[in-house]
């Protein structure tokens, strides 16, 4: 009498073989849900860098296109050095034809006009020129002078033909503020100080005109 192995056994093998078809099912399965999870990883952080990138740089471009209230702005100032003194179509100028040696401007008060042609220079350098009338309070003089003082790219004198108390130029900007605590004078300063109108940015503010 002979037996079987249950190998041998047709419903032994019929077994074994659904067992082994729910085995790689369940495998199956389980290397789709790997897979699938993974995946997700990868593209979440992959949105979320982008996002990122693209809310930074949307971000920086509204920063940039944003005008200041009240501000001015110009384009296309010429650029070329001259040694004879330069009509200017606006008090005081924020650009155009200037002389080839610029004003000091490393936060550099002056108690007496300066020359409009190096001053633009200074502009071209990444400058930003803050000018008042007698008509600004003694008090503010003091409080942008301090300011000033502390800033380096910045110079400071009396302009007494411009319109308004106080100016703030950049090369192609302009704000023109009654009063020291005029909250757009530190966005002024902080946009435009070697900001990007700057034709020349990194050139030196130190070395040129003292007086």
């Amino acid at each position: 009498m002979s037996s079987r192995s249950p190998r041998g056994d047709p419903e032994s093998r019929r077994v074994r073989v659904e067992e082994m078809r729910r085995a790689d099912r369940t495998h199956e399965r389980r290397r789709k849900i790997t897979i699938g999870v993974v995946s997700a990883v990868i593209v979440a952080a992959g949105g979320v860098g982008i996002g990122y990138l693209v809310s930074a740089s949307d971000s920086s471009e509204q920063r940039q296109a944003t005008a200041i209230s009240g501000g001015k702005t110009w384009q296309g100032l010429s650029r070329n050095h001259v040694t004879t003194d330069v009509s200017y179509p606006m008090p005081p100028p924020v650009g155009g034809d200037h002389h080839p040696v610029w004003q000091n401007c490393e936060g550099d008060v002056y108690d007496e006009p300066v020359s409009d042609e190096n001053a633009v220079h200074a502009l071209e350098h990444g400058a930003v020129w803050v000018t008042y009338t007698d008509k600004a309070r003694a008090a503010d003089v003091k409080a942008l002078a301090d300011r000033v003082a502390k800033t380096p790219y910045t110079l400071m004198s009396p302009y007494p033909g411009q319109a308004s108390p106080t100016t703030l130029s950049a090369w192609g900007h302009q704000l023109s503020v009654n009063d020291a605590s005029d909250a757009r004078i530190a966005q002024f300063l902080e946009r435009y100080v070697q900001g990007p109108q700057t034709p020349e940015p990194g050139a030196p503010c130190g070395g040129g005109k003292s007086s």
